[in-house]
């Protein structure tokens, strides 16, 4: 016999033993059963996934939060009337008023702070100043003595008592609080200025 030819013929058995060992490509059955299950189309296998499943509205899974069924807008709104308020968002509101000179509607929001933490310096003298801007100077004098009580040794809460009460009237007592923030704080010529207006009778300014 012919090596080459012999050569030939136990090459194309040895071909056919591989193919049928290992499922060539021309055996449909392996070719269809070679994807990997719950492999998504173009991706990586999916652990679990079910190949033909719908996939889910993303507004569906992305929007909800949780928290009552509000979309995660909804909430955003919620909160940020909640944070409205708060004695810090109501400060801030009034605050931003008075810098418009809209004090009476400053005191509205700050009186709401105030009950909320009615021991909030800030909230205290923002409101005593709203009060006394817009003439309501008994209800300053009364918030300026909370103030003080709070912290005794505060110069402007001296000062703004001060002012309060010389717009009722309460000219003694007036003096003793301005003389009292000239003497904690003597650099500050707004307290000697009105403690001088208020010896020599000049008019009053804003706080």
């Amino acid at each position: 016999m012919n090596p080459r030819d012999h050569g030939t013929t136990n090459d194309g058995s040895d071909d056919e033993r591989q193919e049928r060992d290992t499922g060539g490509a021309e055996n449909p059955a392996r070719t269809r059963d070679s994807e990997p299950r719950g492999e998504p189309r173009g991706g990586a296998p999916d652990d679990g996934a079910v190949p033909d499943e719908a996939p889910v509205p993303p507004e569906e899974t992305s929007t909800k939060d949780g928290r009552g069924g509000l979309t995660r807008s909804e909430q955003r709104a919620v909160d940020a009337l909640l944070e409205r308020e708060t004695p810090y968002g109501l400060l801030q509101r009034g605050r931003a008023l008075m810098g418009r000179r809209h004090y009476a509607q400053a005191a509205v929001l700050l009186q709401r702070a105030a009950g909320l933490e009615p021991r909030r310096g800030s909230i205290l003298e923002a409101l005593g100043r709203a009060y006394y801007n817009s003439g309501q100077h008994e209800r300053a004098a009364a918030t300026f003595e909370d103030l003080l009580e709070i912290d005794p040794s505060l110069p402007y809460a001296h000062f703004a008592l001060g002012q309060s009460l010389k717009q009722l009237g309460r000219q003694d007592e007036a003096r003793t609080h301005l003389r009292l923030a000239v003497a904690l704080a003597p650099e500050s010529r707004l307290y000697r200025n009105a403690l001088d207006r208020l010896e020599g009778n000049r008019p009053p300014t804003l706080l």
